[in-house]
């Protein structure tokens, strides 16, 4: 009953009951997740890799002997130099995307930790795979309309090749892969962008992979398998001791490291999330400054060593890890089908990582630096910047180039092509990634979380 004097009227905005109810279930639906300002460096870090990407992804098509891991094993004195010093910290290719896989896991379980209900942990699961997926599919649709379309170049002998053989040729570049599969028809692209939430192993042989620009998508599919192996795993933290947990956790990491599994990374990641959240890790780590800072040094120093020792001094050792693994995928024995092409879990890598979130997660002067503006910007759209870059380097940049070179014997204008290249490309990767993110990145977050309210009402 209402009481004396009370209106019972209903609001008077001209807006009908049902139109009403549908409006605030928008604003519901499109509330954010729970969200904890204090791990905004994560972002910050997203970044960072945002950047250390473009790098690798412009030097390996132009500068290909000074890349890590690089197919030109002869190549110009300062390229060699650059391959065995920087490009080890800052364009390694196998650092980048085990650093991306581990900072999914790290930053896509904090909603979660943060308000361990079965909505947020429902929310999460749903969304996840339209996040990916709208985007991803508007990115493989410009690559279907952009690599099927005026792909191949007659040669004045009469061949027809593609422009980017032409280019990779012309430039003695054997890092890039130049003969991308060509997606036919619409069907051929859809069951593609369909494949890359689907397969489950070898990521590096879908077809999206193939006909994508560097052929770097592979690690889409790795993010979204990877993040129901956090899903899953998390679920148990709120209701577990945490001295099970560590223990658990360390079993975990073990078995995946044995067994050749992403869920190496991730489970460690998911670790480091739950130290933080539950344990106040951060804490503990300062109250043994010394201890930590030597643990992550040495982590750190063995990692780096490691993958400067197999670029500069062994090279022929560097795919020699893999052999002891076992093969559960392939086998169900020793890991004896050692394909040297396909994306690498390593060891180094994974020193590097932790050594580096040791330091992270104690020291609040790093996590300030990453907490900077324009790094947590270029963070948030840094998913765009993925998808795009390689396309923008693959087409304007290439092309750019190549009236440039084409009747240049010498190569002589070659370094001032390659300088217009770089410029060219960077501003217009900046300036697609941020109409990508307003257009679909953006929109796909709101539209996921307007999807899953829908589906409870």
């Amino acid at each position: 009953m209402f009481s004396k004097g009370e209106d019972r009227r209903q609001p008077d905005d001209g807006m009908p009951d049902k139109r009403r109810h549908f409006a605030q279930s928008l604003s519901n639906a499109t509330e954010n997740s729970p969200h904890d300002d204090a791990q905004d460096y994560l972002m910050g870090v997203r970044g960072c890799l945002a950047i250390m990407s473009f790098l690798w992804v412009f030097l390996q098509t132009y500068v290909p002997g000074a890349v890590a891991h690089s197919a030109n094993t002869v190549a110009p004195a300062y390229q060699s130099a650059l391959q065995k010093s920087l490009s080890i910290l800052f364009w390694n290719d196998s650092l980048i995307y085990s650093s991306i896989i581990f900072l999914s896991a790290r930053m896509i379980c904090l909603p979660f930790l943060l308000d361990s209900s079965k909505v947020v942990l429902a929310s999460s699961v749903v969304r996840r795979g339209i996040r990916l997926w709208l985007p991803t599919a508007a990115c493989l649709i410009v690559v279907y309309v952009v690599f099927t379309k005026n792909y191949a170049v007659s040669t004045p002998d009469g061949l027809q090749i593609t422009y980017l053989e032409e280019f990779a040729n012309a430039t003695s570049n054997y890092a890039m892969p130049s003969n991308l599969t060509v997606l036919t028809n619409s069907l051929a692209n859809f069951n593609a962008i369909f494949d890359v939430f689907w397969v489950t192993q070898d990521f590096r042989y879908q077809a999206a992979n193939m006909a994508f620009p560097t052929q770097t998508l592979w690690i889409v599919s790795a993010l979204f398998q990877q993040s129901y192996t956090v899903y899953t795993t998390m679920v148990i933290i709120p209701y577990t001791r945490k001295t099970w947990r560590l223990w658990g956790a360390a079993v975990f990491i073990l078995t995946a490291w044995w067994v050749y599994s992403w869920a190496w990374f991730s489970i460690t990641a998911l670790l480091f999330a739950d130290l933080v959240m539950n344990m106040n890790l951060q804490a503990k780590l300062q109250n043994h400054h010394i201890l930590t800072t030597t643990i992550a040094l040495l982590s750190l120093s063995a990692g780096y060593f490691m993958m400067f020792y197999w670029v500069a001094a062994r090279p022929d050792l560097q795919f020699a890890e893999i052999n002891f693994h076992t093969g559960p995928y392939n086998t169900g024995g020793i890991y004896t089908d050692n394909d040297t092409t396909a994306p690498m879990l390593r060891a180094d890598n994974y020193l590097v990582i932790v050594g580096f979130y040791l330091l992270l997660e104690m020291s609040d002067v790093l996590q300030r630096v990453f907490r900077n503006p324009a790094l947590v910007f270029l963070g948030k759209r840094s998913y765009g910047y993925f998808l795009l870059q390689s396309i923008i380097v693959y087409t304007l940049g290439i092309r750019l180039t190549l009236d440039r070179i084409r009747t240049d014997v010498d190569l002589s204008g070659y370094p001032a092509a390659t300088g217009i290249a770089f410029a060219s490309t960077l501003a217009v990767t900046f300036a697609a990634g941020e109409v990508f993110y307003w257009l679909i990145d953006l929109p796909t977050q709101q539209f996921a979380k307007m999807f899953f309210h829908w589906l409870r009402q």
